[in-house]
């Protein structure tokens, strides 16, 4: 293993050249704005794969996310996701806000992911840049888990202007999008394309089997 030798004040420290990488992590993070404060929640999504590919292994609350889906059938395999990663937000208390001007989803589907319809608050309006300010709006509520809106197109300084007010407030935000005509740069800390798979069947049994992404 390699070493290197820094002298302060006279004095050799030897550090290991993992421990080096280590602590350059921890200094760049803040720098690039992820922040994680003594009042934020860890969230275990249940996956280890995918929580290690996050900067500390654990997923960024507080920042906005995004997710993109190309079919109906990944639209529903990415509600399903999404549902999941909502109860995760939602387990210490708090609501969710669901916006959007052409939602599909069934709130009693919601219990399949432990979650109660009662607690998200769906607030479906007619046009997208009604939704695109209500997002906006929603973020800066410190009191919410997290803000869930659904968008078909977002410039980089719209989305800007989402991931600016999460940050401020500490609220997660989920952007789901459907069939998106332009793939951006994007100002989120993490961009998902969820897709479906065949379901499993067990040992030959008949039936539809069991769902899979």
């Amino acid at each position: 293993m390699k070493t290197q030798q820094s002298y302060v004040e006279g004095q050799i420290h030897v550090c290991k050249k993992p421990d080096i990488i280590a602590q350059l992590q921890k200094d760049i993070l803040p720098l690039q704005g992820l922040k994680a404060l003594s009042t934020d929640s860890n969230i275990g999504i249940g996956f280890k794969p995918i929580e290690l590919s996050f900067p500390n292994a654990t997923f960024p609350v507080g920042f906005m996310h995004e997710f993109l889906s190309a079919t109906t059938e990944d639209a529903a395999a990415t509600n399903g996701f999404v549902a999941g990663l909502l109860s995760r937000l939602m387990q210490f208390g708090g609501a969710c806000i669901w916006i959007s001007a052409s939602r599909t989803l069934f709130p009693p589907a919601l219990k399949t992911f432990g979650i109660k319809p009662d607690q998200v608050i769906f607030i479906d309006l007619k046009k997208e840049k009604d939704v695109l300010w209500t997002i906006e709006v929603a973020l800066k509520c410190d009191k919410l888990s997290a803000v869930l809106g659904e968008l078909k197109e977002i410039s980089f300084t719209e989305l800007r202007r989402l991931q600016l007010a999460a940050e401020q407030s500490r609220v997660t935000g989920l952007l789901v999008r459907h069939q998106p005509d332009i793939l951006n740069t994007i100002a989120c800390v993490s961009r998902w394309r969820i897709t479906s798979l065949p379901t499993e069947l067990v040992d030959g049994m008949p039936g539809v089997g069991f769902s899979r992404w």
